[in-house]
C-alpha cells in the first residue's frame, strides 16, 4: 500500500479550488491582469494598522479566552445592532479565524453524516467540500439570471427532502453580487420556519451594497433561533490577511461551536482581534470610502458588459460581475482559458460556483479603474473575434 493510499476517501474526491488554478497562473505572468481572486486592492486603514502595531510593540501577544476578547465581543454585538438591527448579547457572539472557520464551526456543530445541506448556486466555492468533509451531502439550490440570481420559495421546493437539515445563504452574493431585499427574504423565512430548517447565512460582504441597505435573514424574530450569522472583517475594512471573523448565534447552538473551536483553533489571533475593535470603532468611514470607489468601478464593468453584448445581471452588492458566455458557443472554462491565453486577462470560469455558472464568468472589480479598463478593452477585442468566428457557422446553419 503506497503512501497516497492512506489520505482519506474523502479528501481524495474534493477537487482543488478552481478559483486558485486561475490566479495561480496569472501570479506567474506579471503582463496577466487578474480579475480572480476576490480581495480589496486596499490596504488596511492605517488607524487599525497603528493599533496593531502598537499592540505588538506593547506585547500583547498571549491568548486570549476562545470566545474572544470581551471588548471585542462587545462591539461585534454593538455593531450589529447599529448597522442592521440585529439584537445579540456579547455571549452570543464567537470570534473566529476569518470568516471561513465560522462557516467551518457551524456544519461541523450541525452535520450528522447523510444529513444533506441545501446550498444555493452559484455559490462561494468551499461551502460543498466543508459539508463533505463533515460527512454531510451537498444539495445544490440552482439560482438563474432570469430571475437576478435571487433564491425563492419555489426554487427550495424543488430540492428539499425530508433529509434536508441546513441552508446556506450569502447575500450578498459571491459570484453574482445580487442582493435579497426584505420582500425577498420574507417567504424564504416562512419556508424555513415550516421546514425545521437551519440557516447558515454568510453575510461577509453586508457593508458592501449600493444605493440600498443590507437586511438579514437574522432580522425575522420568527427564525432568528435558527439563523448563524457568519461575517468579519475582510471585505469591509480590507483585512483578508489578519484573519479575523465571527459567528453570532443563540447561545445553545454558539455553546457547541465553541466547544470545537477550542479544540480546533483555541483563539483567534490576538494581534487581530485588537485591530478589529479599531475597526468597529473607527474604520466604517473609511469602508464606506470604499465602496464609493467599488461602485465607481462597478458601473464601469456593467457598462463594458452592455457594450461586448453579453447577458449580465446588474450586481448590487460585493465586487464582483457574473456575466454569461452561452452565445460565444463556449462554456465558461473554455472562455477563461482562451482569454488568458490570447489576451492575458484572468478571470474564473463560472464552473467553480457549481453547475449553474457553467456557462457564465466571474469578475472581480476589486483593482484599479486603469487596469479595469484595460482588462475590459482586451476582453472585447476577445469578444469581437469570437463572435467573428461565429458569424460563417451561424450563416451555414
Amino acid at each position: 500500500m503506497g503512501i497516497q493510499d492512506k489520505v482519506s476517501r474523502i479528501v481524495k474526491q474534493i477537487p482543488p479550488s478552481g478559483i486558485r488554478r486561475f490566479f495561480d497562473i496569472a501570479s506567474q505572468n506579471p503582463s496577466v491582469i487578474s480579475l480572480g481572486v476576490g480581495e480589496p486592492d486596499f490596504c488596511t486603514p492605517p488607524s487599525i494598522i497603528k493599533v496593531g502595531i502598537d499592540a505588538l510593540e506593547q506585547g500583547m501577544t498571549s491568548y486570549t479566552s476562545n470566545q474572544g476578547l470581551p471588548e471585542l465581543t462587545r462591539e461585534i454585538a454593538s455593531y450589529l445592532f447599529r448597522r442592521f438591527s440585529l439584537r445579540y448579547q456579547p455571549n452570543e457572539i464567537l470570534v473566529t479565524n476569518g470568516s471561513s472557520e465560522g462557516i467551518d464551526l457551524s456544519l461541523r456543530m450541525l452535520i450528522n453524516p447523510g444529513d444533506e445541506v441545501l446550498i444555493v448556486e452559484p455559490s462561494y466555492v468551499p461551502y460543498g467540500p466543508i459539508v463533505q468533509l463533515c460527512g454531510g451531502v451537498p444539495v445544490p439550490v440552482p439560482t438563474s439570471l432570469d430571475h437576478d440570481f435571487k433564491l425563492t420559495v419555489e426554487d427550495l421546493e424543488r430540492a428539499i427532502t425530508p433529509r434536508s437539515k441546513v441552508l446556506i445563504l450569502c447575500y450578498p452574493n459571491n459570484p453574482t453580487g445580487t442582493i435579497m431585499e426584505r420582500e425577498d427574504l420574507e417567504p424564504i423565512a416562512r419556508f424555513v420556519e415550516e421546514h425545521d430548517v437551519i440557516v447558515i447565512s454568510d453575510e461577509i460582504y453586508a457593508e458592501l451594497t449600493y444605493g440600498r441597505e443590507h437586511v438579514s435573514i437574522a432580522s425575522f424574530p420568527n427564525i432568528k433561533d435558527r439563523v448563524i450569522l457568519v461575517s468579519g472583517f475582510s471585505k469591509a475594512f480590507a483585512m483578508t490577511g489578519w484573519r479575523i471573523g465571527y459567528v453570532a448565534a443563540n447561545d445553545p447552538l454558539l455553546s457547541e461551536m465553541l466547544k470545537i473551536h477550542q479544540y480546533t483553533a483555541l483563539c483567534a489571533p490576538t494581534i487581530s482581534q485588537i485591530a478589529a475593535i479599531e475597526a468597529l470603532k473607527s474604520g466604517l468611514y473609511q469602508c464606506q470610502a470604499m465602496v464609493r470607489q467599488y461602485d465607481e468601478r462597478r458601473q464601469l464593468a456593467i457598462a463594458a458588459f452592455a457594450e461586448m453584448g453579453l447577458p449580465c445581471n446588474t450586481p448590487a452588492g460585493a465586487f464582483y460581475v457574473f456575466p454569461s458566455v452561452a452565445e460565444l458557443g463556449m462554456d465558461g472554462y473554455t472562455f477563461a482559458e482562451e482569454l488568458l491565453q490570447e489576451e492575458e486577462v484572468a478571470v474564473v470560469p463560472g464552473y467553480a460556483f457549481g453547475e449553474t455558472g457553467i456557462y457564465h464568468i466571474r469578475c472581480s472589480y476589486a483593482t484599479s479603474i486603469e487596469k479595469l479598463r484595460e482588462a475590459f478593452w482586451r476582453m472585447a477585442r476577445f469578444v469581437k473575434r469570437k463572435k467573428n468566428a461565429l458569424q460563417p457557422l451561424q450563416q451555414t446553419l
